[in-house]
């Protein structure tokens, strides 16, 4: 077996003859899978013609050696396995190194060795069926890729020293609030709240860290929207994929080469408001499509998003200075009294590492406040439900939330709110 870990090996100077015999014929790698096999069986017999001659050391087992560059030239090479497996969540290439984060948690190394030529090649394959590219004049790039299942990241020097990418699989497990209880990321009464928010035109903010499971909860609350009401979801790389009745998925492009075509987050919301939701979803919000989410709300439609922040006040300032910094010169006191009047309720979910027998990862809801009329021109919030540590239960406070009477309006007479906080009654 040729060892692809280092630089000068048998491996690279094979895999460089195939690629200029598949160069010189024109061979596309992607359509002529024959010619690719026989140009890669012919590097591999000349190679091994050199070693017995003396010009270095014959591979032990050549046809192994041919079937995996085939595959490394022809499709996603030794990352091939990861893609296809079922629970790998995340997938990072640094360099030459390949290491990745399954179900459970666990980061593992690739037991394959790849090179950086090799994972270079895997991004630009997944790239391809894409309009964007990774180069000198755009070295950072974001993409949905294989058949919109997985969100690559990638950068290349000189913006990071090497290669640098992460693929982050959207797991084919459909998320409902129901099945978000059963594995303790939240109660049922916590579940029901949730559901009974989305039958409003409530404007809900759920908030966390990176990884924390902001959209699998985003996700499991679009599932629990009426299905008369109009659902329009924007975001920067598409990452949800809820089944709509009434609505539609929008994803922003990046310029082309020639610096023209853009269409950010912030213009795909102004478009959004023109064609009369119900409620505007943002996968996530971090720039100056906040500012656009001001005027959704002044429009009397109900909205979600996503935000990183670390609990729920500092999503509420989060969004605030964003929008701020969208530069279109509104005070900070106003945009806060506008959020403060539209803004219902923020969830703040948060993740913990523990030990791989105990699940590898759990991610719960920690804290759901509810926003209320303030005397001032600061957020004022009142606690709904509160974990007070991991490992505690996720329990209502007693209070109810402040608009009452929107949402008894839009609840059946046997799913009363009070019940439902209460755990007496559950629409799950």
């Amino acid at each position: 077996m040729v060892n692809a870990s280092s630089p000068t090996t048998a491996w690279d100077a094979i895999r460089s003859d195939a690629l200029a015999r598949l160069e010189r014929e024109r061979i596309d790698p992607v359509l002529d899978l024959d010619g690719v096999a026989t140009a890669v069986g012919q590097a591999v017999d000349d190679y091994q013609r050199r070693a017995h001659r003396g010009g270095g050391k014959a591979l032990a087992d050549p046809t192994e050696t041919t079937q995996r560059l085939v595959v490394a030239i022809t499709g996603f090479g030794p990352l091939a396995d990861l893609l296809r497996r079922p629970g790998v969540e995340e997938i990072f290439i640094e360099g030459g190194r390949v290491s990745y984060l399954d179900e459970t948690g666990r980061l593992q190394g690739l037991a394959m060795p790849t090179t950086v030529e090799e994972n270079r090649q895997v991004v630009d394959r997944l790239l391809a069926a894409t309009q964007r590219t990774l180069d000198h004049r755009t070295p950072l790039v974001q993409a949905r890729v294989l058949d919109g299942t997985a969100r690559l990241t990638a950068s290349q020097p000189p913006i990071s020293d090497e290669l640098s990418a992460t693929i982050r699989r959207h797991l084919t497990r459909r998320e409902s609030l129901r099945s978000l209880v059963d594995r303790g990321t939240l109660t049922p009464a916590a579940g029901g709240l949730l559901w009974s928010l989305m039958q409003a035109s409530t404007g809900v903010v759920i908030s966390g860290a990176p990884g924390s499971g902001k959209t699998s909860l985003l996700a499991a609350m679009l599932s629990a929207a009426p299905s008369t009401s109009c659902i329009r979801v924007a975001e920067e790389i598409r990452e949800l994929s809820v089944p709509l009745t009434h609505g539609g998925y929008y994803e922003a492009r990046p310029p082309s080469l020639d610096g023209s075509g853009e269409v950010s987050l912030r213009a795909l919301l102004k478009f959004l408001l023109a064609m009369r939701p119900d409620r505007i979803v943002v996968g996530e919000v971090r720039g100056a499509e906040a500012f656009e989410l001001t005027r959704a709300v002044n429009a009397g439609c109900g909205f979600a998003c996503t935000v990183h922040s670390n609990s729920a006040r500092d999503a509420l300032s989060a969004l605030v200075n964003a929008a701020t910094m969208a530069g279109e010169n509104v005070r900070e006191d106003v945009v806060r009294r506008v959020f403060a009047s539209a803004i219902d309720v923020v969830v703040h979910v948060d993740r913990e590492e523990v030990h791989a027998t105990s699940g590898g990862i759990r991610r719960h809801v920690m804290e759901i406040e509810a926003v209320v009329p303030s005397l001032t021109d600061g957020f004022s919030t009142e606690t709904l439900f509160r974990r007070e540590h991991f490992a505690a239960p996720l329990e209502w406070t007693g209070t109810l939330p402040g608009d009452l009477e929107r949402l008894s309006r839009r609840l059946p007479p046997e799913l009363p709110i009070a019940g439902i906080l209460a755990g007496r009654v559950s629409p799950l």
